[in-house]
């Protein structure tokens, strides 16, 4: 992996918040008198992504990643906040292109590979005669491990590790310094999986790409990452370099994510379950937002929002109990 830069970072996101409406038609709402209902996906979270390294965010389903990454990359637009991309050699804001999570639905059943990965040539006029085009196309599939001849297949040809690669390579024809990775091995098989990581820890020494990674899957995102973001509910409760997040994690969420990685050694070691199941973002409890399952929750947790501090080592954390620590 290629050492993040000490220079301005390649993204740097500051209280950023997006809401949906997710309020019944206006009819039902009149027969019913209900008032409109509305969803905070995202809740004024701030991060930075160091300039050639890699930001993984992660956290259970629901806790807004997906959301993250689709702003970011303009999917969706927020309703406050800012993120500014730092500029390139042309200084222009460095460009963002995405690959997503499941391989089978983010590619055009109809269209031939070569097509796909040439659509962004075309579009933003990267490549102008058919000739430089195709060219291109044939490096960039030699480029994630797949033939030349594969171009003029179909993508229900190939398993689900290819067509990642497949994606990946659609993602590179865009040229981008930013890739954003909404779970890129979540729907593949354990050992496809390592093979596409792998093949992206590549593209990034080749290319000198930054990471913005979304995953659940504590182990993927150590193999990744420079930094680590835990999300619960909306919301950042710490953030660090990922070895210092791996020996001390200082948010109780945190901890219990960590408990979930399987141990070689001691496969039956005593584990903390979470209490409950995860609160329903249309109403969220007062508080810090993940008191009803922490293990060592205070009164004070459940009336007053823990704010984030950065502690000595560099890690921000937002949690009372580190604070009165």
């Amino acid at each position: 992996m290629t050492a993040a830069s000490a220079s301005a970072p390649a993204l740097r996101v500051e209280n950023l918040v997006k809401t949906f409406d997710v309020s019944a038609p206006w009819l039902n709402r009149l027969v019913e008198r209900k008032p409109r209902q509305y969803l905070r996906a995202v809740n004024d979270i701030s991060f930075a992504v160091p300039m050639g390294g890699c930001l993984s965010l992660v956290g259970e389903s629901g806790c807004g990643k997906s959301t993250v990454a689709r702003l970011v990359t303009g999917l969706y637009r927020a309703n406050s906040g800012e993120m500014r991309f730092a500029p390139g050699q042309d200084g222009e804001p460095l460009s963002a292109q995405m690959i997503f999570q499941d391989p089978y639905a983010s590619l055009n059943p109809r269209w031939r590979v070569k097509n796909i990965i040439a659509e962004p040539l075309r579009e933003m006029k990267l490549r102008r005669s058919a000739a430089e085009i195709k060219e291109r196309v044939d490096e960039l599939l030699r480029t994630v491990g797949l033939s030349v001849s594969d171009g003029d297949k179909f993508p229900h040809e190939f398993s689900g590790g290819q067509r990642q690669r497949i994606s990946i390579a659609r993602a590179l024809a865009g040229e981008p310094k930013f890739l954003v990775c909404d779970e890129p091995t979540s729907a593949l098989d354990v050992s496809v999986q390592a093979q596409v990581l792998n093949l992206m820890r590549r593209l990034q020494e080749e290319f000198g790409l930054t990471f913005l990674f979304i995953s659940h899957d504590m182990s993927v995102v150590r193999h990744m990452s420079d930094r680590i973001a835990v999300m619960y509910l909306g919301r950042i409760v710490e953030e660090g370099e990922t070895e210092e997040l791996f020996a001390r994690p200082r948010h109780p969420y945190t901890q219990l994510l960590l408990q979930t990685i399987p141990n070689i050694q001691k496969p039956h070691r005593d584990r903390t379950v979470a209490a409950g199941e995860v609160p329903s973002p249309l109403k969220p409890p007062s508080g810090c937002p993940f008191h009803p399952r922490c293990p060592v929750a205070t009164a004070r947790c459940s009336a007053e929002l823990p704010e984030m501090r950065t502690l000595g080592s560099g890690t921000r954390v937002a949690c009372h109990l580190v604070e009165e620590a």
